[in-house]
């Protein structure tokens, strides 16, 4: 079932929220500057990139919740500098997919998350930079 172009767009930006949305953590946090850009094939344009500031836990023991409550992400494993995860969303575009993170040395991590729904292939990449400190990192 082809659905409309905003709606596609704004089920995109929902899953851009996945890596954009902080983990609660007891500890104070990490303020993050960061960017997400969503590219999807066959879309004649390309939306603009966000750019939010957000506080997480300083050690991620999951991926970022999205703000999509219906996305559910699993088998989350960090190695090293680099962080994997798979989602499953149920909303009113279902979609699955996987998210890739690789943390530099320097406080910056760039990173990829694809998905497919309705036939259609979508890929947000991802950069951030730490920025400061924060308190109490939210869900």
């Amino acid at each position: 079932m082809m659905r409309s172009w905003p709606g596609r767009l704004a089920a995109v930006a929902t899953i851009g929220l996945l890596v954009l949305a902080p983990v609660r953590a007891d500890a104070p946090g990490v303020l993050w500057q960061t960017t997400s850009q969503m590219v999807m094939e066959g879309l004649p344009f390309s939306p603009p990139p966000t750019s939010l500031k957000v506080c997480t836990p300083a050690v991620w023991t999951r991926p970022p919740p999205g703000g999509d409550p219906s996305c559910v992400t699993t088998n989350y494993r960090r190695v090293g500098n680099k962080a994997t995860w798979a989602m499953q969303c149920s909303g009113e575009m279902p979609m699955t997919g996987t998210g890739e993170m690789t943390f530099a040395d320097d406080g910056s991590y760039t990173g990829v998350i694809t998905a497919n729904a309705d036939g259609m292939s979508m890929t947000i990449r991802l950069s951030g930079k730490k920025i400061g400190t924060c308190d109490n990192p939210i869900d």
